[in-house]
């Protein structure tokens, strides 16, 4: 009968085994935690010892899991998780209260940034951190410490479990009152979608399918208009910057009408042809941690983005 060990396995080489798993490579595990390579392997052999069984099949080329491996990983993940999260929540309470958000460049300049404000003077103990990228993060999962919420742009069947849907992509052209007065006297008015041939068009020049939706090529069909051609085209890299220059006065906008309530709230946009709407299968989420996972602070974070949420979408339908 063999002599089962029954004494806890210790942290460091569960870690070490993550990685490995993770990267199925033993240098970048050892990168990736700041030791050498040989430090690593010392620490799988040790596991390994312990366990009495193999965790990596080692070819010359590759490394692969073995079915003790897989078995272990799939204990060792959430645990780990759990283990950062905590330790994550320990290092807040005992130091600045802050709550850290991932989201794309022109999600935060358009729609997060300006209502900030209001979240600040209602917890001004609590510090954000906006980490914009395009790149899709998952809160408290494999980026564990580094991002307590995150905001994100994708069809309902790409969301998460804990993720809420905060409103729709509805998109439009719009324009700021400056251009249509100038227009209006210096040349044709700008009263029916085959006036655009005349004026300068902003498209977003972005290689994703998302952007199909929110294109001009697909407004100007729904117009029945597929071959119009406007005086000029300017692309730009994200929407943020198509919506500056629409308020500059440079041209006609395709913009996301989500992200731009407060320009037609104030005035500085307006819709070219109220009722001319395009609708995309695309909408915008809240991703959440696991309920576990989730500090108090990030709590009210995303209590207060429903919040204004509910607003965006009142103030849509208001338009």
């Amino acid at each position: 009968m063999n002599n089962l060990r029954h004494r806890p396995l210790p942290i460091g080489p569960l870690r070490a085994f993550e990685a490995v798993s993770r990267h199925l490579n033993f240098r970048a595990a050892a990168e990736e935690l700041y030791l050498t390579q040989s430090a690593i392997s010392r620490q799988i052999q040790a596991l390994e010892e312990d366990l009495g069984a193999v965790l990596f099949s080692r070819g010359t080329r590759r490394v692969e899991l073995t079915q003790a491996g897989v078995l272990l990983l799939r204990a060792v993940e959430p645990m780990l998780d759990r283990l950062d999260g905590a330790v994550r929540q320990i290092r807040q309470a005992g130091g600045r209260r802050s709550v850290s958000v991932s989201t794309y460049a022109s999600f935060a300049t358009l729609w997060l940034v300006p209502r900030l404000e209001a979240f600040q003077r209602a917890h001004p103990q609590i510090d954000i951190r906006i980490h914009a990228t395009d790149n899709l993060v998952q809160p408290a999962g494999s980026d564990a410490g580094q991002v307590d919420v995150a905001l994100r742009y994708c069809r309902p069947e790409q969301a998460t479990p804990d993720s809420v849907r905060l409103f729709d992509e509805v998109a439009a052209p719009m324009v700021s009152p400056a251009l249509l007065a100038r227009a209006g006297r210096d040349g044709p008015p700008l009263r029916v979608p085959a006036d655009l041939a005349a004026y300068t068009l902003m498209e977003e020049d972005n290689p994703r399918g998302s952007a199909d939706f929110t294109s001009w090529a697909r407004w100007l069909r729904q117009q029945g208009l597929p071959d119009l051609q406007p005086a000029r085209w300017m692309y730009f890299n994200y929407t943020h910057q198509q919506v500056q220059a629409a308020v500059a006065g440079q041209g006609v906008a395709m913009a996301r009408l989500a992200m731009n309530t407060e320009h037609a709230a104030s005035g500085t946009l307006v819709e070219a042809f109220p009722g001319c709407r395009m609708e995309s299968p695309f909408a915008y989420w809240l991703v959440k941690p696991a309920p576990d996972l989730q500090s108090e602070d990030a709590r009210h974070f995303c209590e207060w983005v429903e919040a204004q949420a509910a607003g965006t979408r009142a103030a849509m339908a208001a338009l």
